[in-house]
């Protein structure tokens, strides 16, 4: 009976374990401006960390956010959602090659701090590792420019991946757990 119950337990236990992973990606240069719809977007930001893997250039990081909703670039504000950010790695040194995430804005704050230009924004995926849904933590830091630009000194982005399991797969939990349910029913009527 015990060992019926604790493959039960591990049965339900390995798909919750396997669920959620995350990556930590540095990325820093590159130059923020006013895209046409008001909003912010980053071009020639390279990656020089990723996932713990150190490198000059890994990839690259580039962002168009939906315009603001209060405040502008210069003065720091509010975003609407919207917008895209895309992660690609060069596969260089264990970087996987090509687009690694792409997602959406779901909230954007742009704020000036001591001079400093930090975007803190929450990002839905709409694609990532093997398809998965993802939400990630993006925080970037720059200095205005006489050109009204902006200079990126860093960026951290960490991608929270919370994997959407396939419907075989959930078929295949559910059969495993209505075979256990019938083998602890045949155990007690005995």
């Amino acid at each position: 009976m015990r060992r019926v119950l604790l493959l039960v337990l591990l049965a339900l236990a390995v798909p919750l374990a396997a669920s959620a992973s995350s990556i930590d990606i540095t990325n820093e240069g590159g130059t923020i401006t006013a895209n046409m719809a008001g909003g912010l977007q980053l071009s020639g930001s390279v990656i020089v960390n990723f996932g713990g893997i150190p490198g000059t250039n890994l990839g690259s990081v580039t962002f168009s956010t939906a315009g603001f909703s209060s405040g502008d670039l210069t003065n720091g504000g509010t975003l609407m959602p919207g917008g895209t950010i895309t992660i690609t790695g060069n596969g260089m040194s264990g970087v996987p090659n090509g687009v690694v995430f792409q997602g959406t804005f779901t909230s954007a704050q742009w704020e000036v701090v001591g001079g400093n230009y930090d975007l803190v924004a929450a990002i839905k995926s709409t694609s990532g590792p093997n398809g998965v849904g993802a939400v990630s933590e993006l925080t970037v830091q720059g200095t205005l420019n006489p050109n009204g630009s902006i200079s990126l000194s860093s960026g951290d982005i960490s991608l929270n991946t919370t994997p959407v399991p396939e419907p075989g797969t959930l078929g295949l939990l559910g059969t495993g757990l209505v075979g256990m349910g019938g083998l602890l029913r045949r155990r007690f009527l005995r």
